[in-house]
């Protein structure tokens, strides 16, 4: 997958398993707003979850390790998920769809998430997609400054429905 010199060790990306759900749920919850909609307090809804990506080739669930020097694992200490879709518009055109890219607070900045969604954007084209989308919270102004930072555009307004 990929792998990174930084700061006192390696970054490593893999292929998330069950036992980083924990961690999943940890990042996704490190912030104001994931911390009002996450919970690790029930972990079954997070394994569902995960067991359905798991199973399906269009999904891939990605975590990032931190791994000290001389070491043979390390910390999780980042997650996105990367979803692969077809589409009749755009002349039948494939595009990836990035998702809950997280890094831990205490690492922000030092280009791990640049390092991630780099990685996405080639596994996307590789893929043979035409298009990468995402969404983001519109209170996240620093995640809209890195975003843009890498070549995305606002170009749709997007909306949800909770059902």
């Amino acid at each position: 997958m990929l792998t990174a010199d930084v700061d006192g060790g390696t970054f490593r990306l893999r292929h998330a398993t069950r036992a980083d759900i924990p961690d999943m749920v940890r990042l996704l919850a490190d912030d104001a707003l994931g911390a009002g909609r996450e919970t690790a307090k029930d972990m079954e809804p997070y394994e569902r979850a995960f067991d359905a990506i798991h199973a399906d080739p269009a999904h891939l669930l990605l975590v990032g390790e931190r791994v000290p020097q001389g070491k043979e694992e390390g910390p999780v200490v980042a997650t996105f998920q990367l979803s692969f879709l077809p589409g009749i518009s755009r002349q039948g055109a494939w595009r990836s769809q990035l998702e809950g890219v997280r890094v831990a607070a205490s690492l922000r900045g030092q280009g791990l998430g640049r390092l991630m969604v780099g990685w996405a954007i080639a596994e996307s084209r590789r893929r043979g997609c035409d298009l990468m989308q995402l969404t983001t919270h519109h209170s996240r102004s620093a995640a809209h400054r890195f975003y843009e930072q890498l070549g995305f555009e606002a170009s749709h307004v997007g909306m949800k429905r909770t059902l």
